[in-house]
C-alpha cells in the first residue's frame, strides 16, 4: 500500500481560506474596519455564507471603499451576536502577529524545534506576517497561555494573544496605509496537520506563570532600569487595544481576567484603567488628525 502523498503548499483564495479555517456550518466573525471614517462593522455568519460569491462581493465592495477585512480565528456558538470569550464554541487555532523584524522572526520560527510548522502564513503588508496553526484539545486558558508564550519567544505582538482575535483575510487590500500604497494580503497553506498542545515546547509565558515566578523570586528580585509596573503595562495595553478598535468592554474583561488574583476588585480596576486610556486617546486624537492626517492610527493589526 502506498503512503499518503506529501502535502503540497499552495496559495489560497479568500473563500478557500475561510473553509480551510472553519467547517461550513461553523459561525465566524467577519470584521470590517474603515480607519478613514472611523467605522467598525462586524458580521457573524456561517463560513459557508462567508465564502459564498455574494458575501465575497460585498466584502470586495467594502474593501474598495476603504475597509480592511478580518476574520475570527475561532468559531462562535450558535446564536452568538458578539465576539467574546463566552461565545467561543471551540479553540481551533493559535497564531502570531509578526511585525518587528518579521522576516527574521519567521525564519527563526521555521528553524525552531519549539513550535511545529505553521498551517498558514499570511503576508499582510511589506515585510510583515501572520502565522496560524490548527490545534485541538485545548481550552481558552491553555490557548491564551500558549499565545503569550509564542509571542514572547518569537517576537510576536503580545497584544494579539486573545482567543477572540481576528486576523486579516487574504485576497483583500490592506487599507492601513494612506500614502497610496496598496498591498494585497496573501496566504500560503503550508500544512494540513492538526496540532496538540504537546507539539509546542515554547517557554510558558501566561499571566499566571509570570505572577507565580515573580512571587517565588520576590525576596531577591531587583527592578531593572526601564521596568514598568503592572499597572503601567495594563494601561499601555488598554491604550493600544482601544487605538486599534477593540471594544472597550472586551478590553476590560481581558484585563480583569488577567488580574483576577492580583486585585480585590479586578473589574473595577480594569474599568478604571480602560477609562483612563480612553480619556488620553480622546485628548490625543485631535493632534493626530491635524499633524498626521496621512498616517495610520496606532494598531497592531497587520
Amino acid at each position: 500500500m502506498k503512503g499518503a502523498l506529501p502535502f503540497e503548499p499552495r496559495p489560497l483564495s479568500a473563500p478557500e481560506y475561510v473553509l480551510a479555517l472553519h467547517e461550513p456550518g461553523d459561525n465566524a466573525a467577519v470584521l470590517l474596519r474603515n480607519r478613514m471614517r472611523g467605522q467598525t462593522l462586524q458580521r457573524i455568519a456561517s463560513s459557508e455564507t462567508i465564502s459564498s460569491p455574494e458575501f465575497q462581493r460585498w466584502l470586495s465592495e467594502q474593501n474598495r471603499a476603504g475597509s480592511d477585512v478580518f476574520i475570527g480565528m475561532n468559531p462562535l456558538k450558535d446564536g452568538a451576536t458578539s465576539r467574546t470569550k463566552d461565545n467561543i464554541k471551540e479553540v481551533r487555532h493559535v497564531y502570531l502577529d509578526l511585525d518587528t523584524n518579521a522576516r527574521a522572526a519567521l525564519a527563526n520560527l521555521r528553524d525552531s524545534l519549539d513550535a511545529p510548522p505553521p498551517n498558514f502564513v499570511l503576508d499582510t503588508s511589506p515585510g510583515k506576517h501572520q502565522v496560524v496553526w490548527k490545534i485541538e484539545g485545548v481550552d481558552i486558558e491553555q490557548a491564551e497561555s500558549l499565545l503569550h508564550s509564542l509571542a514572547s519567544q518569537f517576537g510576536g505582538d503580545r497584544a494579539a494573544t486573545d482567543a477572540t482575535r481576528v486576523l486579516r483575510m487574504p485576497g483583500f487590500a490592506n487599507r492601513k496605509y494612506t500614502s497610496g500604497l496598496e498591498f494585497l494580503v496573501t496566504v500560503q497553506h503550508e500544512s494540513s496537520r492538526i496540532h496538540q498542545l504537546r507539539d509546542f515546547t515554547v517557554r510558558q509565558d501566561s499571566p499566571d506563570a509570570l505572577r507565580h515566578a515573580e512571587d517565588a523570586s520576590s525576596t531577591h528580585r531587583t527592578v531593572p532600569r526601564g521596568h514598568k509596573s503592572q499597572s503601567e503595562a495594563d494601561w499601555a495595553y488598554a491604550k493600544r487595544a482601544l487605538a486599534r478598535g477593540d471594544e472597550p468592554e472586551i478590553v476590560i474583561q481581558r484585563i480583569a481576567d488577567y488580574r483576577s488574583e492580583d486585585k480585590p476588585d479586578p473589574m473595577y480596576y480594569a474599568r478604571l484603567t480602560v477609562t483612563k486610556a480612553q480619556t488620553v486617546l480622546s485628548r490625543e486624537s485631535p493632534a493626530i488628525d491635524s499633524s498626521a492626517a496621512n498616517r495610520d492610527a496606532p494598531t497592531s493589526d497587520r
